[in-house]
Formats: C-alpha cells, sequence, structure tokens
C-alpha cells in the first residue's frame, strides 16, 4: 500500500505479534519524527505497521472531527485481523481514543487533546495500556488531567519546556526531547 508513492504499511522481521494503526495529526503525517520513531519502534517490537494517511480539510462541516478520526481508524482496523491491535495517535489521531476505549486497545497517545473533555473521558474509559505524552508548552496539554490519568494507571510523560510538536525553539533541544519520547515509546512497547 501506498499514499502518494509512500509506503503506509511495514512488516516486522518474523512473526508479527499484532498490528499498530498509527493515525497522525491534522498537518503532522506519519513521516513526521514523532511517528517515524513510532513507527520504527514499533517493527523492532515485532509489530506490523498501518499508517493511516489523511487530508483533514476533506471532513465535511457537519462531521465532528471524532466522527472523522473515528471513521479512518475503524476502516483501518476492519481491514486488520490481528489479536493485538494498538493505536498510536498524534493529536488530531488521538480523536480516535473513545473508538479504542470502547474496544479495550493499547494506546500510545502523542500531544493528546487532554482539554477536551470528550478525549480525555475516552483515554479514561480504556481498560488497554495507554502512554501519554505531552509538553507544558503546550496549550492543549492538561497536566491536571495527565496527572489524573496517571494515577488511573496510564503511562505520563511529560516534557517541562516541549509544545504541541514536542520541541522548542532550540533545535539541540528538540532533538533531546525526541529522543525522550523515542525511549518512553520503547520502554512502553517493551511492558506490552
Amino acid at each position: 500500500m501506498t499514499f502518494g508513492g509512500l509506503p503506509t504499511r511495514w512488516e516486522p522481521t518474523g512473526e508479527s505479534r499484532g498490528v499498530a494503526l498509527v493515525a497522525p495529526g491534522r498537518a503532522y503525517s506519519p513521516a513526521a519524527p514523532l511517528l517515524e520513531f513510532s513507527r520504527r519502534a514499533l517493527l523492532q517490537h515485532g509489530f506490523t505497521v498501518q499508517q493511516l494517511w489523511w487530508d483533514s480539510t476533506t471532513r465535511g462541516e457537519d462531521e465532528e472531527p471524532e466522527q472523522w478520526v473515528r471513521r479512518h481508524v475503524e476502516a483501518a482496523h476492519a481491514e486488520e485481523e490481528a489479536d493485538h491491535v494498538l493505536v498510536v495517535g498524534k493529536s488530531l489521531g488521538t480523536r480516535a481514543a473513545s473508538y479504542a476505549a470502547e474496544r479495550g486497545l493499547d494506546a500510545i497517545w502523542l500531544t493528546p487533546l487532554l482539554v477536551d473533555p470528550v478525549l480525555a473521558e475516552g483515554i479514561a474509559a480504556n481498560a488497554g495500556r495507554q502512554l501519554l505524552v505531552g509538553g507544558l508548552v503546550d496549550e492543549l496539554w492538561d497536566s491536571a488531567i495527565a496527572r489524573e490519568l496517571s494515577d488511573n494507571g496510564c503511562d505520563v510523560l511529560e516534557i517541562a519546556d516541549a509544545d504541541h510538536s514536542m520541541g522548542t525553539d532550540d533545535a539541540v533541544r528538540t532533538a533531546e526531547i525526541h529522543l525522550e519520547v523515542a525511549r518512553a515509546v520503547e520502554a512502553f512497547l517493551s511492558q506490552i
């Protein structure tokens, strides 16, 4: 499978232990650093990776963002026959939280929109293992909600100087933050 000539599916070396559905952000493609590092970690841990590529400008005016994301994730999930399905979402892609909760899917939420009560409730309702990653400079991250979710079993990585792209104005510090995120994703995958 390809999107604009780019591959969208990768198989691990050896037998797959499940499928990871990667739901990108509004303007943050699956090829962007956080999702690319996640793809590599997923393959390293034996997951097949299926990326969703979308143009968020195609969402109709009468369709809420959560419904739109759910529709895409549900369609990708329906094509999979794996016993273990994991969802990785970045920003807009984290609107799949209620879908993941309804199915008890493990999930990695990169910069989840915790200021949205519906999204936070979806994460809280999920019986699956979850990792949340966010920064204190991100206006869409809510530290109090992140603490509550951590107290209820979610793994949380919160970085003081990171914005919504998990970066800063400093290129080296941004690379360091991305390394912290990659390590958190790798550690999370080692535990599931």
